[in-house]
Parts: C-alpha cells; structure tokens; sequence
C-alpha cells in the first residue's frame, strides 16, 4: 500500500515523477524503497569529463534495475536528476531544522572553497529513526549548505567524477559512524539531534573532528542496504601510513586490482608489482566505442579486481593513490554484484605496467 510518511532514501533516475512527490513539509509518498522494486535501493552515477559532453554535466547511470550504464536522463545540476532529488531531502527538511532528522556534510575541498589537511574523503549523510543514505563521492566543493539551492559546482564540471549512493536501515549508521572517526573527515555542516547523539555516538564524534585514539588505524565493516544487499567498507587513519588499494583492498579480496584515481599530483604512486597482489593504475577509460577519455580527465575514484581473480569486487571511494594521501583518512565502498563489476571492468581500456627492477619482475595485467 501506498501511504504518506517520511523516509529518506537514495533516488534512482528513473522513478523521478513516479513517487517523488514532496510538499512543503517535505513528506514523499513511500514506496518503502525508492521504487516499486525492492531491489533498488542504491545508484552509480559516472559524471563525464567535459570534453566528452560539452555542458560538462553529462553522466552514466545505473542501478540495480538498469543492467548496466545507461545515459542519464537529466542533467546533473538538476534537481530531476537522481543526486539532485536525493539531495532535495536534505535541502527540505534541513530549512525547516526538523529535529527528526540528522545529517553529516563533509568534504576535504568544502563548497565555501577552504581545503583540509585532514581526511581526504568527500559524502553526505542523511537519515531519520527508519532509514537513510550515505552518499560517497568524489566531486570538490559539493554539495552546497542549506539555505542554498541544490547545484553541481562549476569546479566539478571539468573533470570525471564517481558517486555511490546507498540506502541503509537505520541499524547501519552505527558502523557508518565509526567508519567516519578513522577517515577524520572535514565537516562543514552538521545536525545530530538528541536521540541521534545518543544512538550514533561515533557518528557524533566524527562530525565534533574526533578522530581514533589507537591502533589498528583501519577499520573494515560489512554493511546492509535497505534492500537487503551487502557492501564492504575500508576506511583508514593518517596514522595507517600506507596506500588504501596495494596497502590494504588488494590483500583484502586477494586480487590484482585496477585502480582509477586522480593521477595528476606530483606524488602520484605509480602500479605497484612489488606485493602478493599487484595494483595496476587505469590510463585511459571508455564507454564503448564513441567516449573515451584519458585519465587525466578523470577526478573519480574507484577499483575492481582483475578479470580472472575470482570474486568480483568493485569499489567506489574518496580517496587518491598519492604519496601524501598514504598520510591522510578515506576509504571505499565496495560490493560483489557482479553486473556492477562488469560495468566497471569494462571501462578500463589501458592500464600503466609495473616497472622493472632488480627485486621485481615486470608484470602486467594481460
């Protein structure tokens, strides 16, 4: 049955004008999950660089009922799109300070344009005493306060950027929480109401800029969608002191791993052979035949294991394969569904080999 209440949950792109009814006291009619099927309780969302859509504010989507990308059906700066109506929740309800409510904002490059040293992790968090949404992304300078309109930020047009969104029960936030305290994110906006203070203690902490006190100095949980669905998250500490991807996700699924981050820092890690599992970085990415693009282009973060490794593992995160980043919070998100790992996996249209040295044996991927 169809009924009038308040959850909050990630929006898919393509139920927009299907249940996305919101009056001004921002109430949605429920669907339980974000449409009529239960299994779609989390988006992909591939915003293209630039050049490769001239507005830079094209993007492939998917879904768990999508099989695969497709082409968004709106542009990203608008509020129809599946970010944008996701976050019309928070824009909503945060105006009206509603104390049912609790959200975290955060970001190392914060829309107000100051940069932190801190975690280099970027996501939103929105829930109610049912549900909510962790959106995990890569894009500078988003998403805006409240009291603003929603908008893609014109320093995230240039370039390619990756968001993972999921919609977890409430139970979940716990974990998401202590995720959190070891990425040490830069929070620029904030509301955990009492109960939500008491019951997400971690959550709590994190956005006050508290961080763990001890080792380990990472921490991995399994957490379950609203629909039922398992992911894995890795997050870390600065004191970790190692690359997330070749320091930890390798050994983690026991995979070679295809790694696409920022490559255009001066410390950019190069592929790393010299470990149980190598980690390749992608060089250039497609979409079949008509887009293709160098990484250079490319601000988004995410991994998959190698085809061959066994189990298929794809990652979407916050944080770069870089020198300096070894010394910095972030993490990633990662499932095992297997149309999502081929829609990853088939992006990667070169990778850079491993260098040669004395200790090392060249290797590649092919």
């Amino acid at each position: 049955p169809i009924h009038q209440e308040w959850l909050i949950w990630a929006y898919p792109d393509h139920i927009m004008g299907q249940c996305s009814l919101f009056s001004h006291t921002a109430f949605i009619v429920n669907f339980l999950f974000p449409s009529p099927n239960p299994s779609t309780s989390r988006f992909i969302i591939y915003k293209l660089p630039k050049h490769v859509n001239k507005t830079g504010l094209g993007y492939k989507y998917m879904d768990a009922s999508t099989n695969g990308w497709r082409a968004g059906k709106h542009s990203i700066n608008d509020t129809t799109c599946a970010v944008g109506a996701t976050l019309q929740q928070y824009y909503k309800k945060a105006k009206y300070q509603n104390d049912d409510v609790a959200y975290v904002l955060y970001n190392d490059q914060t829309p107000a344009d100051s940069e932190s040293y801190g975690g280099h992790t970027k996501g939103v968090v929105l829930l109610d005493q049912k549900q909510g949404f962790w959106l995990v992304h890569s894009t500078p300078h988003f998403p805006a306060k409240a009291g603003q309109l929603y908008t893609w930020p014109h320093s995230g047009e240039r370039n390619g950027q990756s968001l993972l969104c999921v919609t977890y029960l409430y139970s979940q936030f716990k974990d998401i929480g202590t995720q959190l305290l070891y990425n040490n994110p830069h929070v620029y906006a904030h509301s955990l109401p009492h109960p939500f203070d008491l019951d997400l203690v971690n959550m709590t902490r994190a956005a006050a800029g508290k961080r763990v006190q001890g080792p380990p100095w990472k921490n991995e949980v399994t957490l379950t969608s609203a629909a039922g669905k398992h992911f894995t998250s890795f997050a870390k500490y600065r004191k970790f002191g190692d690359d997330l991807y070749a320091g930890w996700v390798a050994e983690a699924f026991q995979s070679d791993l295809f790694v696409q981050t920022w490559p255009n820092s001066v410390h950019t890690l190069r592929s790393n052979c010299s470990m149980t599992y190598a980690v390749y970085n992608v060089r250039n990415i497609t979409f079949g035949a008509k887009i293709r693009f160098d990484t250079h282009m490319d601000h988004s973060k995410w991994c998959v294991t190698i085809p061959g490794a066994g189990a298929k593992w794809t990652c979407i995160g916050d944080i770069n394969r870089d020198e300096a980043q070894e010394h910095r919070g972030g993490g990633t998100v990662c499932t095992d569904d297997p149309v999502v790992w081929d829609s990853f996996s088939s992006l990667v249209a070169s990778c850079e080999f491993c260098a040669c040295s004395c200790s090392e044996k060249e290797r590649s991927p092919v």
